[in-house]
């Protein structure tokens, strides 16, 4: 039954909510408490409820739900809570997704690695894209699947029953204690995910673990959507001019990349690299079967598509993840090398990933010998001519750089690039990340397109919107970005000449690599290796907390990077790098500038900094 005064007051948090609910895409560390993501953020707007205090002030002071949309926000959070107490449940148990799929997905997942049975139930009709084979045999997923007519008639069974329907009302699952998960699928908007029972308790830790790692929450334009839905009001009609936004955004990617093949465009960066993932996969099981599958990841590489790769491996048989040593003292050429001959011998599948520029010592490898590195025929055991890699390329800093085209450094190697959309192509406006391959890779993209939409990882309408508005002026952000970063970087130079800077050379700028974020590794004191490094981690807080505090409307604690305006400062280690091994990690600056910021502020800033050590 409705609860009128929670319908009331979300009428009117709806009226006075902040525009940064709609409109960010991430934000400061500073005020976030990764520990309590969405527990935090529901605590005190709950305490707001119960004074009925609903001013746009109070609502503004509400403290961050998670540090990116992709994984929850304000409105996805609100949507979840008035979806539980509206069933009697607890908001923990109540998760919301963009993908009408995922949340089937992160449910077989743990009954996979449980070794439990899954029961899926559906009412109507199954989701055209939902295929039964590719789960079984391409991601090792156990179920049984069958269509009822009654959802109240239900029997218990042993292991987990799943029951898909689409409801008009958004609120409403009319719970069943022999069904553990509803999955309410709301076309245009995404889905509900509703965990039933206590003895369920322990499913909502890893089914969030999935929508941060593989898909994105339900996105705020499409939560308020739903809420209002909730609340009885009529929303705005949803965009219909997706195909047109849809083909614009693909000519303006393959003119960027420079090259002519098809791009695929999905929900967030992490959601596109799930789809390579998973297509490469199926690629690897249906042309090479029971060979073993070699994931090749940086050490260092950010956290999400380090957790991901392994996140695969754990599931998928013969998947196994090699580490690949690509900064700092190591050369990328020569790690991959190594790997690859090691990997050639065994007769098994090569699919490296690499950032180029890397993250975040933003260093690029000699990319002539990288490409005869990656050509170089290679030999099995048995002198047969091993498996060729594909190598999947992060252009991510440097977007704009052509690898892939007609006669471009990698156009003869099996290569696909792919970007996050929350960067430059967006400029922070949306999550969207795309990928595209070269002209040698249009068998692997089919498989890669065929797993965006098994898991319903498209972009949605308004990310296709974002990105055509903003795309067009991306080449032009770029360079205004890295000039400004070139003049900080030479700055810094001038007034700390003992910190270690990490930016790309005036030579490499002249090829096309015009990154706009630079790591800075700051001088140090101390008589051991541990007290140096002790001085040097509160040094960079020190930097990081005088910069936001006297620039709070442009220097944020924040990992984004390639945002219309102002300044973003992070650690490596305690936010990108999150799962990656603790050796690893990076205990340093990582600093990104935009083309709109006022520079000559930043550097009165450092300066003073610089005065006070």
């Amino acid at each position: 039954m409705k609860n009128n005064k929670v319908l009331s007051y979300i009428n009117d948090v709806l009226d006075n909510m902040p525009t940064d609910w709609l409109n960010l895409t991430t934000h400061r560390l500073d005020i976030y408490d990764e520990k309590l993501a969405k527990v935090q953020f529901l605590d005190q707007f709950e305490a707001l409820y119960k004074s009925n205090n609903s001013d746009l002030s109070s609502l503004s002071e509400l403290p961050t739900a998670y540090d990116y949309i992709r994984l929850g926000h304000p409105l996805s959070c609100i949507l979840e809570w008035v979806v539980a107490d509206m069933n009697e449940t607890n908001s923990e148990c109540v998760i919301s997704f963009s993908s009408i799929t995922i949340p089937v997905l992160a449910i077989l997942r743990k009954n996979l690695l449980d070794n439990k049975r899954t029961q899926i139930l559906y009412t109507g009709d199954l989701p055209k894209f939902f295929d039964v084979e590719l789960l079984k045999t391409v991601y090792g997923y156990s179920f049984d699947v069958k269509q009822i007519d009654d959802a109240s008639n239900i029997s218990n069974v042993d292991g987990s029953t799943i029951l898909i329907s689409q409801q008009s009302e958004i609120w409403n699952m009319s719970l069943n204690s022999n069904v553990d998960f509803y999955i309410n699928i709301y076309p245009q908007l995404g889905s509900v995910l509703l965990i039933n029972g206590d003895q369920n308790s322990s499913y909502v830790s890893d089914i969030q673990h999935v929508r941060r790692r593989e898909t994105i929450a339900m996105t705020p334009a499409n939560s308020l959507v739903a809420l209002k839905r909730i609340i009885g009001i009529s929303p705005d009609d949803l965009r219909s001019n997706g195909e047109d936004n849809k083909a614009l955004v693909s000519d303006l990617i393959k003119k960027v990349v420079g090259t002519h093949t098809k791009p695929l465009v999905a929900s967030s960066g992490l959601s596109i690299q799930y789809a390579i993932m998973m297509g490469l996969v199926h690629d690897a099981v249906e042309n090479h079967k029971g060979k073993v599958i070699k994931i090749i990841v940086p050490t260092n590489c950010y956290g999400g598509t380090n957790d991901q790769a392994r996140r695969v491996a754990t599931c998928v048989d013969n998947v196994e993840i090699m580490d690949l040593a690509v900064d700092g003292d190591n050369d990328m050429v020569q790690s991959i090398d190594v790997v690859l001959d090691k990997i050639a011998k065994e007769d098994a599948i090569p699919y490296i990933i690499a950032e180029i520029p890397t993250n975040p010592r933003v260093e690029v490898p000699d990319l002539i010998q990288l490409r005869d590195v990656l050509s170089k025929e290679r030999r099995t055991e048995k002198g047969d001519i091993a498996i060729a890699p594909v190598f999947i390329l992060d252009q991510t800093f440097c977007p704009n750089v052509h690898f892939l085209g007609e006669g471009e450094i990698l156009s003869s190697v099996r290569t696909i690039s792919f970007a996050s959309g929350s960067k430059f192509p967006s400029g922070g406006r949306c999550t969207a990340g795309y990928c595209i391959g070269n002209s040698i890779t249009d068998g692997l993209m089919e498989k890669i397109e065929k797993h965006l939409c098994l898991c319903d990882n498209e972009a949605t309408d308004l990310q296709y919107e974002i990105l055509a508005k903003q795309m067009p002026s991306m080449i032009q952000r770029i360079s205004d970005a890295y000039k400004n970063t070139r003049e900080f970087v030479n700055y810094i130079n001038e007034t700390l000449p003992e910190a270690k800077i990490n930016f790309v050379s005036e030579e490499l700028a002249s090829k096309g690599f015009t990154p706009s974020v630079f790591s800075l590794d700051l001088p140090t004191k101390g008589d051991t290796p541990e007290e140096k490094e002790s001085y040097k981690r509160a040094l960079n807080h020190k930097l990081i907390n005088l910069m936001i505090s006297k620039i709070p409307n442009e220097s944020k604690y924040c990992v984004s990077y390639g945002q219309l305006k102002g300044c973003y400062w992070t650690i490596p280690a305690t936010s990108t790098q999150g799962t990656t091994k603790e050796g690893d990690k990076d205990y340093i600056a990582r600093v990104a500038l935009s083309a709109n910021m006022d520079l000559e502020l930043h550097k009165n800033v450092f300066l003073e900094f610089v005065e006070s050590i």
